[in-house]
């Protein structure tokens, strides 16, 4: 599996605004969190997942999603290539990141929060969860 995108949209009247993933499935979601870093450390980096997959939504803001395809878990090349998706609270658009990955997260605005709906059942994490200095491949540049 590879990284996808899965696009929403939005539907407005007098009422207000409804936004949308009508096509996001929840069938393997076991748990969601939400991710809002700090001004001072607008960058959570690298988490790796070999089971878990991961679907990332902004709610308010706007993020990079960066990510890269693990070649060998105990000692990853450091030239893998870092892809990134931009997300924001205007996009709706949920980012999909399929076990075998790591990302990072990039908060663009201050205050931006961000869900992400995990496939892994939390007692499980610890045998999936592998994290990789901040500085391991480099992001902006």
């Amino acid at each position: 599996m590879i990284p996808k995108i899965i696009q929403g949209g939005n539907f407005s009247d007098h009422r207000g605004t409804i936004s949308y993933v009508n096509d996001f499935k929840f069938k393997d979601i076991e748990r969601f969190y939400i991710i809002s870093n700090s001004e001072e450390n607008p960058i959570r980096a690298w988490q790796g997942h070999k089971l878990d997959n991961k679907n990332f939504y902004c709610l308010t803001g706007s993020f990079n999603i960066h990510f890269i395809k693990i070649d060998n878990w105990e000692n990853p090349s450091k030239y893998l290539i870092v892809e990134t998706i931009f997300v924001s609270a205007n996009d709706n658009k949920i980012v999909h990141i399929p076990a075998g990955y790591a990302n990072a997260i990039e908060s663009l605005e201050k205050d931006s929060k961000l869900i992400s709906f995990s496939t892994l059942l939390l007692a499980n994490v610890g045998d999936d969860d592998v994290r990789y200095p901040s500085d391991y491949w480099k992001i902006n540049g």
